[in-house]
């Protein structure tokens, strides 16, 4: 369900990185002060899009391209409708999300990718799941940036430096960058 009633362009705000580089942390203080404008936004979660869109699907190359296609696809149909498409999925492959990118703008909607960039040790010490640990033993096959690639975006419009940066001064550098864009009041 969208919330907000102020008219506004609709965009894809995608996040990328590694598990616990801030990524959902970023896109749900972002969903809540659009929401405090009145905007229309709608946040797409990795793991509740794999919950319930994407059940099923493993961690093969071929089926973590198709989450994120399926990811893009429902981020353009909500963004062509006016709404704030937020994206907070690892999506760890470029040419994946360069192809959502090239799809979102010959639809005529614009996409600004952000790079939740933090050290692998900063996201270890993050990890409350223990998933790092897991993995860095060998008991996770295919985990994202240590048995499995994570490719960083090559020109992404922000890149939030989470691994120093406050989530405060995070926000406020992408509530800037989506401003001066004209994306936003």
């Amino acid at each position: 369900m969208t919330h907000g009633t102020t008219r506004h362009q609709g965009f894809v705000l995608w996040f990328t990185g590694l598990s616990g580089a801030g990524k959902s942390t970023l896109a749900e203080r972002l969903t809540k002060e659009f929401q405090s404008r009145g905007y229309r936004v709608e946040l797409l979660d990795g793991d509740e899009v794999r919950t319930h869109l994407s059940k099923g699907l493993g961690f093969s190359k071929e089926d973590r391209d198709t989450n994120v296609r399926r990811i893009g696809w429902v981020a353009r149909v909500l963004a062509r409708n006016g709404v704030i498409a937020i994206t907070a999925a690892i999506s760890p492959y470029r040419d994946i999300r360069d192809e959502i990118r090239r799809e979102t703008e010959q639809a005529g909607t614009p996409f600004v990718e952000v790079y939740a960039s933090a050290p692998i040790d900063v996201v270890t010490q993050r990890d409350v799941k223990g998933l790092y640990k897991k993995a860095l033993a060998g008991e996770l096959p295919q985990f994202t940036g240590v048995t499995d690639p994570y490719e960083p975006p090559s020109h992404p419009e922000v890149t939030a430096l989470t691994g120093h940066q406050s989530v405060e001064e995070s926000v406020a550098e992408l509530l800037q960058y989506l401003s001066g864009q004209g994306l936003i009041e």
